[in-house]
Formats: C-alpha cells, sequence, structure tokens
C-alpha cells in the first residue's frame, strides 16, 4: 500500500510536499539503489505524519524545513542515504510526540544515535548557557559521527535562508550564533559555498545597511566588470591553447561580506578595491600532474600581465587545514587594475566548494598521507577528549584553537609545529612542554632576541630561552591566542599559588587574631566571595603576596568599625557628555532598565543597536554588528532585549574617527573650525601624527545621531587635503 500524506495538509500544500520531495530525491548524488530509496521515503512519509499539525512562523507547513535540510545535504554537501534520512528526521523528538526509542525501533540504532546529536537539551536550567551547552553537543558529535555537524550545517543554512519571518532579536540572536560558530565550522569542513551564504545571511541581518550598499555597488558595475574580465581572459586562453595545456576560464564574484571584510581589513573604499570579481583557471588533469599543470598555467598567466610578486600565494605545496588547495596570484590587467587569479585542478575545484565530502570522495586506501583536515579532525577530537564542565569556556577553546587560520613555524632542530594564526612566543612554548612555557623568558626568533609576547610569522624558527626563576604569572593570559596554552599557564600558576598556602594559612590566622576573629571557614568564604574568588588556593595566595590584607579583611568582616565604606557595587548612569542626571535616556526598550552604552563599538543614535539584560546589571547596549555583541549574542540569546533609539534626543554620544590626511599648513586649523564653528560639535579628543608627508589623526566627537556624523564625514572629505575618513570601531 503507497503511504498517502496526512489530511492536515491541502491540496495544494501537498502537490507542493511531493515537489520538494522528489526535489530531494534529484538532489540525491550517492548511490541510489531501490532499498536506499524505499528507506528514505519511509523517513520522509514519517516526517510528514510526526509534523502533520506544525507550521512554521511564516504559515508554511513545518514538514518543509527537513525537507529542505535534507535536499541541502544531499546537493551541497553530497551526503547519502543515512543522513538523508537524519535530516529528514531531525526535529521529531525534539518538537513532537515521537522519542529516540520510536525512532532507533523504526530506523536502527545508527539513525537514531545522530538524531540525539541533533537534538536540543530538553531541560537547562540552571546553565549559564544554554546555546553554549547545544553548541557543545553538536560540536561534540565530531568524535563519533561529523554528519551531526554536517546535517546541523544544513539546518542552520535552511533557517537563514527562512530568517525574515522572525522578529528582530530572534534575528540577530540567529545570525550572531551562525557568525559566531556555524559560518567558521564550515569554513574548517572544506564546504565554502555554505560558508560564504551563511556570512551574506548573516551581515543581511547583523548590519543591513553595509549589505545591501554593498550589493547594490556590486550589482551597479557587475556588468562593466565582467566585460573588462572577459578581455582580461582572452590573450591567457589563447596562450593556454598555444602551449597545448588544457583549462577553463571562470568570472567568480566575491561574496557580499568577504568585500565588507576586505574593506575593513585594507580601509579602502569598495571603488578602490580590486578584489570584488575573480579569475579562476581551472586545469583537468590526472592528481599526480596537478602541481605541474598549475606552475605552467601561472607561467603562461606571467607571460601575458606582470605580476604582483608578493600578492603570490601557493596553497597547493601548503594547503589549508580544511584542505583548500589552490595558486592564488594577483596581475596589472589591460585597464590599469589588478586583477586575482585562482589556478586550480578540478579536483581541488570540487573541493573548494563541497570539501569534507569531496575530500573522501577522492581519497583512496593507497592514500596513508595525513592532510590538514585529518589533522584538524585529530585535533578537535582531542579537544573534545579533554572535556570541559563549563560549556562556554568549552566553545571559546574551541573556536580559539581550531577555528583560527593557521601558521608553521619551526624549532631550532628543523620539526614543523602548527599554529593560530596570532600565536605568540609563548604559544610556541607551551605548545612543546609546560615546564618550558612556565619557565620562558624569553626567545631567538630566526636568531633575534624576542620577547615572549612577539608575535609569529609563517616560517620563523623560534629556540626558547628559559629560567629556573621565572613562574608563570597572570599577565601572560593577555597575550596568548591558544587555547592549549591558555590551558596550561592556568594549571602552571595553581601549582606555583599552591606553594603559597602553608605562608597565607598562617597570615590570615594572624590577621584574624588582631582583629578579634575566629579564621573559620565561613569567615574566609566571605571574604572570597566579595573578592570574587573561587578557589581557596587563590585566596591564601593573595593573603600570602598582600593583595588580601587586614584592612581589606575588616572592611568587609567588621564593615562598621571601617573608616571608611567599602563599594562592591556601582551603578553606572549613561555614558556621554555631561547632562543632568534626571534626563530621559535616549534608548526606549521593552522595559524599564538602567543600561550603559558600550565603549567598544560606540553606538550612536541612528545605529542598528542591540541590548542585553543581565541579573542585577544595568542594560548592555551595543551596535548589533559588534563583535562583542555577536559574542553575546550566541551565548547569551535569550538575554536579548528589543531596544531602539528614540527619535529625538539631547544627549551626544562619543564617536571615533580615523582621518588621512596630506600634510600641509593649516590643516589643523581648518579641521577645527569645520568641528566647533560649522558643525558647533563638542571634541573630546584630537591626535595628530605626521610621517614623511602624510597625517594620521584620531578624532573623538560628540554627536546626536549618525545623520549628524554622516555630514561630518562627509565635509571633512571634501577638504582638500583629506584622502579617508573612517569610523572606527565600525566592524
Amino acid at each position: 500500500m503507497t503511504p498517502v500524506l496526512p489530511d492536515t495538509y491541502s491540496k495544494e500544500e501537498k502537490e507542493e510536499i511531493e515537489r520538494r520531495h522528489q526535489r530531494l530525491i534529484d538532489a540525491w548524488q550517492t548511490r541510489k539503489e531501490a532499498q536506499d530509496l524505499e528507506a528514505v521515503d519511509k523517513a520522509f512519509y514519517f516526517a510528514c505524519e510526526a509534523h502533520k499539525d506544525q507550521r512554521r512562523r511564516s504559515g508554511e507547513p513545518y514538514i518543509y524545513h527537513p525537507i529542505e535540510v535534507a535536499t541541502i545535504a544531499a546537493n551541497d554537501i553530497g551526503l547519502g542515504r543515512t543522513s538523508i534520512i537524519c535530516a529528514l528526521l531531525h526535529d521529531v523528538v525534539e518538537d513532537t510526540k515521537y522519542t529516540l526509542d520510536d525512532i532507533r525501533e523504526m530506523f536502527g540504532e545508527k539513525v537514531s544515535r545522530v538524531v540525539d546529536g541533533l537534538t536540543k537539551f530538553a531541560n537547562l536550567e540552571g546553565a549559564e548557557s544554554a546555546q553554549a551547552e547545544n553548541f557543545k553537543k553538536v560540536i561534540s558529535s565530531l568524535s563519533y559521527d561529523i554528519r551531526v555537524v554536517l546535517i546541523k550545517l544544513s539546518d542552520r543554512l535552511h533557517n537563514m535562508r527562512t530568517l525574515d519571518s522572525m522578529p528582530k532579536h530572534k534575528q540577530l540572536k540567529i545570525a550572531s550564533e551562525t557568525t559566531y560558530i556555524y559560518a567558521p565550522l564550515a569554513y574548517r569542513l572544506g564546504l565554502h559555498a555554505i560558508q560564504i551564504e551563511l556570512e551574506d545571511l548573516s551581515l543581511k541581518y547583523t548590519n543591513p545597511t553595509i549589505y545591501y550598499n554593498i550589493r547594490k555597488r556590486m550589482d551597479d558595475v557587475r556588468s562593466k566588470r565582467m566585460g573588462e574580465l572577459r578581455d582580461f581572459i582572452a590573450p591567457i586562453e589563447a596562450e593556454l591553447e598555444k602551449n597545448g595545456i588544457k583549462a577553463r576560464a571562470e568570472i567568480k564574484e566575491r561574496s557580499i561580506n568577504s568585500v565588507w571584510k576586505r574593506m575593513m581589513d585594507k580601509e579602502l573604499a569598495f571603488e578602490d578595491l580590486y578584489g570584488s570579481f575573480i579569475v579562476r583557471l581551472i586545469t583537468d588533469c590526472p592528481k599526480e600532474q596537478e602541481r605541474l599543470e598549475c606552475w605552467k598555467i601561472y607561467a603562461v598567466l606571467t607571460n601575458c600581465y606582470r605580476p604582483y610578486t608578493k600578492k603570490l600565494k601557493d596553497w597547493i605545496s601548503f594547503p589549508k587545514a580544511n584542505g583548500y588547495e589552490s595558486l592564488h596570484a594577483v596581475v596589472m590587467g589591460q585597464t590599469g587594475n589588478w586583477v586575482e587569479v585562482q589556478i586550480r585542478s578540478e579536483r581541488m575545484e570540487e573541493i573548494a566548494e563541497k570539501g569534507f565530502s569531496a575530500y573522501w570522495k577522492y581519497k583512496t586506501d593507497n592514500d596513508t598521507t595525513e592532510s590538514g583536515f585529518d589533522e584538524w579532525l585529530k585535533k578537535a577530537q582531542d579537544l573534545i577528549s579533554t572535556d570541559s564542565d563549563n560549556a562556554i569556556e568549552f566553545v571559546d577553546n574551541f573556536k580559539l584553537d581550531l577555528f583560527s587560520d593557521e601558521i608553521y613555524v619551526f624549532t631550532p632542530q628543523g620539526r614543523m609545529i602548527t599554529l593560530p594564526k596570532g600565536s605568540t612566543v609563548l604559544d610556541f612554548a607551551y605548545s612543546i612542554h609546560s615546564e618550558i612555557g612556565d619557565h620562558s623568558i624569553a626567545a631567538n626568533v630566526n636568531n633575534q632576541l624576542a620577547q615572549l609576547d612577539r608575535k609569529l610569522t609563517k616560517g620563523d624558527q623560534v629556540e626558547i630561552i628559559t629560567s629556573e626563576s621565572q613562574h608563570p604569572q597572570e599577565k601572560w593570559f593577555e597575550f596568548l591566542a591558544t587555547a592549549t596554552a591558555k590551558s596550561r599557564l592556568k594549571s602552571g600558576i595553581k601549582e606555583y599559588r599552591r606553594t603559597f598556602r602553608e605562608e597565607g594559612e598562617k597570615k590570615y590566622e594572624e590577621i584574624m587574631r588582631k582583629l578579634d576573629m575566629e579564621p573559620s571557614k565561613a569567615n574566609r568564604n566571605e571574604v572570597m566571595a566579595a573578592e570574587k574568588l573561587t578557589s581557596t588556593i587563590d585566596f591564601y595566595y593573595n593573603v600570602a603576596t598582600g593583595k588580601i590584607d587586614e584592612r581589606l579583611i575588616r572592611s568587609v568582616l567588621k564593615p562598621q568599625s571601617s573608616s571608611s565604606s567599602f563599594v562592591r557595587y556601582i551603578t553606572f548612569g549613561l555614558l556621554g557628555n555631561n547632562k543632568e542626571k534626571d534626563e530621559t535616556p535616549s534608548i526606549t526598550t521593552s522595559g524599564e532598565f538602567d543600561f550603559n552604552v558600550s565603549t567598544c563599538c560606540n553606538p550612536i543614535p541612528g545605529d542598528d543597536v542591540i541590548a542585553f539584560s543581565f541579573p542585577g546589571e544595568p542594560l548592555q547596549i551595543h551596535r548589533s554588528n559588534c563583535p562583542k555583541a555577536i559574542q553575546l549574542s550566541s551565548r547569551f540569546g535569550n538575554n536579548i532585549v528589543k531596544a531602539k533609539w528614540q527619535p529625538k534626543s539631547e544627549i551626544a554620544f562619543l564617536a571615533e574617527l580615523k582621518i588621512t590626511a596630506l600634510d600641509t599648513k593649516g590643516l589643523l586649523n581648518r579641521m577645527t573650525n569645520l568641528l566647533s564653528n560649522e558643525m558647533q560639535l563638542n571634541l573630546h579628543m584630537l591626535h595628530m601624527e605626521a610621517k614623511q608627508d602624510v597625517v594620521e589623526a584620531a578624532i573623538s566627537i560628540y554627536v546626536h545621531n549618525t545623520k549628524e556624523l554622516d555630514d561630518l564625514i562627509a565635509k571633512l572629505n571634501k577638504l582638500k587635503e583629506i584622502q579617508k575618513v573612517v569610523r572606527k570601531n565600525s566592524n
């Protein structure tokens, strides 16, 4: 008997469900034998029945979602039967009456385990961050079945594609999670196409103004740039044919988020950015000939056009950790514009787009060499095995060590050490051994003396200098970049402080005798709570070293006898210029809150903002695209409070500008005249530094809204000496 769809769906909906079902089958790229099709159909009709009474916020039948997730898993990642079944069932246990036991009985243990990995925790009362706990659960699946992560990425992509129907605060929460965890995870698994779509969709919701502005600019120049690049390609194709090299040429468009990041990193306007469109040259040849063929194409390219040699990137000799291989070159085109060219094989192209699944497709039983992906997966599994009880710490460590770009450095003996980009000498020391890290005092980097906070670059050779008198220090955390080093430093500090316990206990007893009090556990715990200490080791260390002294203990345990009160909690008012305390705030929220305007991104009226509410603390106001806000949203999405600027406000807010200008006589006078006289703005800080004939200026100024700031930037740009004006913390 042929299964039928439940009658809770309308005729039109049934037709649409069947159409989507067929599209899923068509997208299925792996083996499709009769028993495989039967198993997927069984899961499909079961999911339709389980979700028959559910609707998405848009009003559509909920079953559309698991079908689309399964289609993404099949088409965009190339997963097979078991993954498609799990994708169809991924929300059944979480959202319907059916249990894992039901899934296990109907579809087997393997499917049940994957679905379990995809199911959110039902009860997380008391957890510091439910989001972090669920992230941890998904990430931990890397140790037993990577399909959990791949299906989760498919799920996240479809949720991002359908985010318009969600309220604003939910959009920001989900988009921030995506930016913080899921897009980097897609990158690490080599899922380039999914990564860039996740990043673009995240930007669309965290900073819609920038997203739509860049999209319009890309639309405006597309026709012209495509024509220029087709003319650019023509002589290359002719030269390739002349030399008997089989290769095809493509013109690729950079993602909107990628363009924005490059604009920020290089501090360039869109018009000055050469890499918004890319030429890709792809050769079809056997794997053993790939490297030679790619370099032959590079030789042809540089015969046609002059290369920018410093921009040459060889990801063929040194593939990225996610398996990415390609040769990147930048050459000067006929129109006087730099053109980025990527050279790769068909195999490399498939791996670049579909990552993990394509990598395993091409890996043979005879291929015993470990790739960067194999190493990354092992590193991930090692990190998971050294599990942290704190979910937030676990997720942060995972992101810190495993989502960063990598560099290769060498020991004096020539052993290669892989570290995340941004690692320091001390990170290197701790990667060798905890004892070496704890006793490090300096290093020889490429035979030159360097301090512990020196950042390493690709190819550095490092020799650590140690001393027995050195001990691990708290301040070292400030410049460590790896979770491994931070964990080892934490353990080293703990062991070092443990040696002060006896001295600290004696000193504590002496202080308590002077105060005529018992050195009891209750009194000690009260002082620890006041100092926000959780470890007795830290408490006795602070007593032994004088950080906790008689005056402090008295102020906590005998506040009435102290000459001055010990203030533990301070309520901060609105940041801005000096106004009366009773002035009406310029933020409207869904409730009555004290609030602080964040100094990390300095939001001003007109900026898209996001607010966070934490017990006992003023509301935190951030710009919606602020990295700190994205991090908080990814951890504490349920703490988001709706917030928007009032239409009018007399309160001024601090904004920071970075200005590049030619060093001419009277420049400072013209700038201050514009600020103070013409626009009547209050200047908070002005710093100028001349380097040869160029002036770099940093200005902090009070403005009332983004319009006023935009007007200021426009007028500054009209001064003939000024080359560029950018808002700092624009992210």
